[in-house]
């Protein structure tokens, strides 16, 4: 308990019968955000305040500590699974709430390809449309994809990545891992309405999940941030790929700190309440920083390295 003077309110009663205010006040306005009842200024402004708090807490360390807490956090993500969620089946069931609305939504607020992390645009005039198409072509592009070769998307999401490659390399064929049955529907209807036959869509937890099967390629897009045992993910990737086999991940990150998306400092109130976590990230996920992959090269090496600026995922949306 905290006290600031002699006519402060209380912080916290004893048994925690009763919430502090300032608690209490925060799980009321979370409460109004879960039910659509804020409006965009005030959570940006909450957002904002979010972010700002976890830069001032890694930037108020010195270099040194900066890189020591790196360092504990890569430890620490060698002794955990590879992922939090209960991956006993291949289910409905969402990773999180954003995940369980209906494709019918993702079409209203996604581009025609339903990608659902960063596009690329190359000018202020290019469309959300041409963007899907223009990161989809720079993945290909620097993963190196060549007609005949065998692809596997982990996450494939509603297929954007494997529709894409389906058709523009017709003798590729591609498999895609999701744990979602109403992505693998959505995508199975697609390749019948394309007539596409080189696309094989798996639901399964890739945690859990065990194949001997093996890629020319292999993609992740936008799943690394979903996990947490880079070391046993990667292993297991590893051995997905054939001897001259390229792995592409595509991941959100920030230029220095890499963290847990769990509460750290006191006005770090988005993920102590559980709101990031809980509607993006299964209330586990990991912000990796820039370098945070290349302490997990046992099993895999990094043979190039790019950086996308935030503003084109700003401008997707």
């Amino acid at each position: 308990m905290r006290m600031s003077g002699a006519n402060s309110n209380a912080t916290m009663s004893m048994n925690g019968i009763f919430e502090a205010p300032r608690d209490a006040t925060m799980r009321m306005m979370l409460n109004l955000l879960n039910r659509n009842l804020l409006p965009d200024a005030l959570i940006r402004r909450l957002i904002r305040r979010f972010l700002a708090g976890r830069l001032r807490h890694g930037y108020e360390l010195s270099s040194q500590l900066q890189l020591s807490q790196l360092l504990q956090f890569v430890r620490s993500l060698k002794e955990m699974p590879i992922t939090l969620r209960n991956s006993t089946t291949t289910t409905d069931q969402p990773k999180s709430d954003t995940y369980e609305l209906p494709t019918s939504f993702f079409k209203l607020v996604l581009g025609n390809s339903l990608k659902f992390s960063c596009c690329y645009f190359p000018d202020k005039l290019t469309t959300l449309d041409d963007a899907e198409k223009a990161m989809l072509e720079l993945y290909c592009e620097r993963a190196e994809i060549k007609d005949g070769q065998t692809i596997l998307d982990i996450g494939c999401g509603w297929g954007s990545l494997c529709l894409y490659i389906a058709q523009k390399y017709n003798n590729c064929m591609i498999t895609g891992i999701t744990d979602l049955i109403s992505q693998k529907e959505y995508i199975d209807e697609q390749c019948r309405d394309l007539q596409l036959r080189n696309v094989d869509i798996i639901v399964a937890d890739v945690g859990t999940f065990e194949m001997e099967a093996s890629y020319d390629r292999i993609f992740s897009i936008g799943t690394f941030e979903h996990m947490k045992n880079y070391k046993a993910l990667l292993k297991k990737i590893s051995e997905w790929m054939k001897q001259d086999g390229l792995l592409f991940v595509d991941h959100i990150c920030h230029k220095t700190f890499a963290y847990p998306l769990e509460a750290v400092v006191e006005d770090d109130w988005i993920s102590k309440y559980d709101w990031l976590s809980t509607e993006f990230f299964n209330g586990g996920g990991v912000m990796p920083s820039v370098n945070l992959l290349l302490y997990f090269q046992d099993d895999v090496s990094v043979v190039n390295h790019w950086l996308v600026n935030a503003k084109h995922a700003e401008r997707t949306g």
